[in-house]
């Protein structure tokens, strides 16, 4: 398996700066996810990585050998990676026992050990039994299963994997993030993983590295980024958030979008705020401090999404899907409010719903 130190990387490609003093250590075993809007950097750190690209400054070492960095540059094939790309890259004219060997087959290894191999990786992403079938007699979850027996059979030290499960359905990307990670796990290789879907990057990191602009937000595990997010674009990137202009003093919070009702705060930020609510910390409560109107319901099966105005603002609310069959549209209700977040008043609210619309 392999570490991965990343020196004071950044890449520009002309006068545009990608991605900026990338600066961390990826453990051995750890799966690592960039995680990040299109156009963050977020992929072009992986292809650095990869060998596809070379970083403008700083180095890039795979174990403690340096692959690149001033005039040291180690070309892909000889860094003892795997990479899995979004689109699956399977050859349509083989089968999957081929497709899967052709790596060992161009290193003209031994057809014994190939067939060891090749069978070995097969099993551990279940498809032992499509070993004779074509791409085109498979399904898209089958198909991207090919593209990484094919990246592991090589016993690569390191596995990259681009959006490998964009270009999949709902349903079989919930399963394969899971496949993906039980197989990171039973060979205890080290995985960087690129996505710009937060559920994926939750359900399957063991830390996440959060990027906007080329520029690192904030690392750590999924539940260090989710609950203490260490900035708004962070809040808001990662889960369901809704923002409120605030002001504290004297251990409230008094939000004047919300009809001028206040929270109970006793944390160190004072004057001009922003608070930030997930939605499923808010929950229905007849003592609860926020008094509003329920305007609508969205039955979602597990859960009731509701929508709740308070003063002038609409709050969601993440409830039950049994409270779906005991509220009515129009009934005034109380909130109570479980957790939420405070930021300093710096303008970046703005700046981020700026670039939403």
């Amino acid at each position: 398996m392999a570490t991965v130190t990343i020196k004071q990387v950044t890449k520009a490609f002309g006068d545009n700066v990608v991605l900026k003093e990338f600066n961390e250590t990826f453990g051995d075993g750890e799966f690592i996810t960039l995680l990040g809007p299109s156009g963050c950097g977020k992929t072009t750190m992986l292809r650095m990585i990869a060998g596809f690209e070379k970083p403008t400054s700083g180095e890039i070492y795979i174990d403690d050998q340096l692959v690149s960095g001033g005039n040291t540059f180690v070309p892909p094939e000889k860094r003892s990676i795997g990479m899995v790309f979004q689109s699956y890259a399977v050859w349509p004219h083989m089968n999957v026992y081929d497709n899967v060997a052709y790596p060992l087959t161009i290193k003209k290894t031994p057809k014994g050990e190939i067939q060891e191999r090749v069978g070995k990786v097969l099993d551990i992403v279940h498809l032992t039994q499509y070993a004779k079938r074509f791409p085109n007699q498979l399904s898209g979850g089958q198909q991207q299963r090919v593209a990484l027996a094919r990246a592991l059979v090589a016993a690569p030290k390191l596995l990259l994997l681009d959006e490998p499960l964009s270009n999949l359905d709902a349903k079989l990307r919930e399963s394969m993030r899971f496949e993906i990670k039980e197989i990171q796990r039973r060979l205890g290789i080290t995985v960087v993983y690129v996505t710009h879907d937060q559920t994926e990057a939750m359900a399957m990191s063991d830390r996440i590295f959060l990027i906007n602009r080329g520029v690192v937000q904030q690392s750590g595990t999924p539940r260090e980024i989710y609950n203490t997010p260490s900035n708004q674009f962070v809040a808001d990137f990662l889960g369901k958030v809704d923002f409120f202009k605030g002001e504290a003093a004297d251990g409230r919070i008094v939000l004047p979008s919300l009809g001028g009702q206040s929270l109970a705060y006793a944390g160190p930020r004072a004057g001009r705020v922003d608070v930030a609510i997930r939605p499923e910390s808010i929950y229905f409560d007849p003592d609860g401090p926020l008094k509003g109107r329920l305007e609508a319901q969205y039955y979602l099966g597990d859960v009731d999404d509701c929508r709740v105005r308070v003063g002038d603002a609409l709050v969601r609310v993440i409830a039950s899907g049994y409270e779906y069959d005991r509220l009515k549209d129009g009934q005034e209700v109380s909130l109570g409010v479980r957790d939420f977040m405070v930021f300093e008043d710096d303008g970046l609210l703005e700046q981020m719903l700026e670039i939403q619309t």
